[in-house]
Order: structure tokens, then C-alpha cells, then sequence
């Protein structure tokens, strides 16, 4: 699809500098753009591309002065990152709505409610009850159990297994490889030391605007709702335990392990590889840095953490310094133990 950059800057909202017809039909690097190609600057340290870049039409911020001649012609808006990631939006929309109708070899059961403009892909299984919203796209090998609810404008990536009575919200993406509603980690030890299962027989409840990485498992309520809500992004190979809570607009990065019953607050951001243990909660806008351990709730609100154990971002910080000075120190002791034995000599 070819757009011109007048078509664009009406899009964008934006000011355009340069030849208005000049057409495009990519989407690309500013430092591999070629002709055809529409890109963006956002970080002053790609200026230089600008120059040499081979991009037929370039976004960029309002306040940008050129210090050179620019052969692309230019498109100014307030934001050049997020005008280019509408224009993403649109081109990944444009992709998914040429996905359509039902593919077979697919089993969709006959109590199933299917929407308007549902597609379904190959090898797909909608089970007893499951209700899928309008415009959803449910991609090959998707596995949807008994009386799962989809909402509107789901994504469902190849592979994902949703289990039985779970409810996935409006405008939800989850990519391939993900659980959602599998038992959660929950036995009970016996009086000759063997383990007993113990019944999950709650649910999983994924909100509006969500977006599940590639291969996070996120396990299904003992009793009640494991619960997502709305507006949180979750990365690839992440751990939610049962019953689990995490607050709206909280952003997880992969390899993060929750354990049960933790309550996460809203707005929060948690980095990669943190671990954190159950049964305590997590305030409000907390910043937990990578490869963090929480042991404990956080009470304080908007507060950054970090280190193992967690401690003020600032206080860890001052902990990293001192340790990697510790051989010093250490020597410095040792001087000073040879000095004062000396001097009782």
C-alpha cells in the first residue's frame, strides 16, 4: 500500500517540509532506509542519519533545526515516537484484518458463540460454551477449554492454551506459547511425606488492553480469580502463580517469577529476572530493578528498590560501591593490623 506524505501528515496530525506527493509503501530503520521508505528520528544521537539516509519521508519532532541539507522529505510533529508507533498500529492492523473466516481442519463446538469477522486458524479447538468476540483472530493450534469467555479484538498468537472458565477482556494480545488458567502450584504434604493435589478450581480474568509475552504461564485461582487488569504488558517466560493480582498499567519483564497470592499495585515496573515471594503486596508505582529478590510488602508508593535482599534503589546503589572496593579495604586492614603490631613490638 502506497501512502503520500500529505496522506501521512493528515494522519499525524504533522507539517510537512518538502515534496507532499512523494509516496512510500515500507516502513523502516533511518540507518537502513532506502527509497520508498518512511522512518523517523526521535534520539538526537541518530541525527547524522538524517543527512545520508536513503528514506523517502522522515518524522520528526516539531523542534528539529537541520544543521545540513536533507533530501527526505520531512513530516513534523509534536512526537516523532509515538506518531511512528500509530503508524505501526495501523500497518500491524492492516495486516491482521486480512485474516478471515474459518480454516480447516479446525473442531468448533456446536454450543460455541462465534462473532462478526472472527477468524479462525487451522487445527483450532473452541470447546463447549466458549464465546469469541467480534473481530477477534484466533491463529492455528489454539486450544480454547470449556466456557472460556474471548472478548472483542483478541489476538490469540498460534499455540496459546486457554483453559476452562477463564475470561480474557476487549483488545488482548497473547502471543505464542502461553498458558493462561493452568492449575496452580498447590499440594498438601501427608502424614507418610508424600504429596497431595490439592483442586484449583478457581479461574484466570485477563482485563481490557493486556498483552502477554511468548510463553508466560499465568496458573489458575485455588479458589476465585488469578487476576490481570487492564492496561498491563507482561514479557516472554514469566511466572504468575495462583491467585496472583497485578494492577492495571504495571509492566513485567521476562524471566519474572510471582508466587501465589501477591498482590502487585498499579502502575509498577518490574524488571527482568526479579523473584518474588507470596502472600505480600507491592505498592503503587514501585520500580523494582532487574534480578531483584521481595521478600516483604512494599508499602512506600512510587519508590525504585533494588539488590537481593531489596533495598532502596540509592542504599543499593551505595552497597554495589562499597563491595566492589572490599579487597581494598581488606588490604588496607591488614596494613594497619602489621602497623599497630609493629609499634606493641
Amino acid at each position: 500500500m502506497r501512502l503520500t506524505a500529505h496522506q501521512i501528515g493528515i494522519l499525524l496530525e504533522g507539517t510537512v517540509e518538502g515534496n507532499p506527493e512523494v509516496t512510500v509503501n515500507q516502513l523502516s530503520k533511518i540507518e537502513e532506509a532506502g527509497e520508498g521508505s518512511l522512518s523517523f528520528l526521535a534520539n538526537s544521537k541518530y541525527e547524522q542519519y538524517v543527512y545520508t539516509s536513503g528514506a523517502s519521508v522522515i518524522i520528526v519532532n516539531n523542534d528539529f533545526s537541520p544543521t545540513q541539507p536533507i533530501k527526505a522529505t520531512l513530516i513534523k510533529v509534536n512526537n516523532a515516537y509515538s506518531a511512528f508507533s500509530v503508524l505501526l498500529e495501523k500497518y500491524d492492523e492492516l495486516i491482521k484484518s486480512k485474516k478471515s473466516g474459518i480454516e480447516t481442519p479446525s473442531f468448533i463446538h456446536p454450543t460455541a458463540k462465534i462473532g462478526k469477522d472472527v477468524f479462525v486458524g487451522a487445527l483450532a479447538y473452541i470447546g463447549p460454551n466458549v464465546t469469541i468476540g467480534d473481530g477477534s483472530k484466533i491463529y492455528p493450534s489454539t486450544y480454547l477449554a470449556d466456557n472460556v469467555v474471548i472478548g472483542k479484538n483478541v489476538t490469540l498468537y498460534a499455540g496459546v492454551k486457554v483453559y476452562f472458565n477463564c475470561t480474557i477482556g476487549d483488545n488482548v494480545i497473547i502471543h505464542s506459547g502461553a498458558i493462561i488458567g493452568g492449575d496452580g502450584f498447590g499440594f498438601v504434604k501427608g502424614p507418610e511425606g508424600a504429596y497431595k493435589k490439592v483442586s484449583q478450581i478457581g479461574n484466570v480474568v485477563i482485563e481490557d488492553n493486556v498483552e502477554i509475552g511468548s510463553n508466560t504461564t499465568i496458573d489458575r485461582a485455588t479458589m476465585g480469580s488469578t487476576i490481570i487488569r487492564k492496561g498491563v504488558k507482561l514479557d516472554n517466560l514469566i511466572q504468575i502463580a495462583h491467585n496472583v493480582e497485578i494492577g492495571a498499567n504495571t509492566v513485567i519483564a521476562a524471566q519474572t517469577g510471582i508466587s501465589g497470592s501477591t498482590k502487585i499495585g498499579e502502575n509498577c515496573i518490574i524488571g527482568g529476572q526479579v523473584g518474588i515471594v507470596g502472600h505480600i503486596s507491592i505498592a503503587n508505582g514501585s520500580n523494582i530493578g532487574a534480578k531483584s529478590a521481595v521478600n516483604n510488602t512494599i508499602k512506600e508508593e512510587n519508590q525504585s528498590w533494588n539488590g537481593f535482599p531489596l533495598s532502596p534503589l540509592r542504599e543499593s546503589l551505595k552497597v554495589q560501591v562499597v563491595t566492589r572496593r572490599l579487597p581494598d579495604l581488606e588490604k588496607r586492614i591488614e596494613e594497619l593490623e602489621n602497623i599497630i603490631k609493629n609499634r606493641l613490638l
